[in-house]
């Protein structure tokens, strides 16, 4: 009798252990994360550029964060596929820049559709960026 109940014991245990490791391994959610931290700052190398700006955003389930545009910001990186360096375009030839060198750095950390992101770009200086980004919505904060 003692081997029965112990032989049933063990099995009822097998049994709520595998059920747990199911449970465990089902998504929490319908979306794959997607949250990222933008900076701006001034100078080439974003580790010892100083920050001028910082930003967030979450696309999913819905936009959000500091981003001043977040609906607009998610927008323009699901247009791309996540792909920031499609957000670079030729600069605007209609928008003359000084050729003096004052670079800035934007940079974007964080998860794109559960993909890890770690972006940057310089640009030799803040008219040249904003006639290559040409009024994209991600960095306009």
């Amino acid at each position: 009798m003692r081997h029965r109940i112990a032989a049933a014991s063990a099995a009822t245990l097998l049994c709520l252990v595998g059920t747990a490791g199911v449970a465990a391994a089902q998504p929490s959610s319908l979306y794959a994360p997607s949250a990222l931290v933008f900076t701006l700052a001034q100078g080439d190398d974003a580790t010892h550029s100083t920050v001028v700006r910082a930003s967030t955003l979450s696309c999913a389930p819905t936009a959000q964060g500091t981003h001043p545009d977040p609906q607009a910001a998610c927008a323009a990186l699901n247009a791309t596929g996540g792909a920031l360096d499609r957000l670079l375009a030729s600069p605007n030839p209609d928008r003359a820049c000084p050729m003096h060198y004052a670079p800035v750095t934007v940079t974007a950390d964080g998860v794109w559709k559960g993909s890890r992101v770690a972006w940057k770009h310089t640009f030799s200086n803040s008219c040249v960026m904003s006639a290559t980004l040409n009024g994209n919505a991600v960095f306009a904060f």
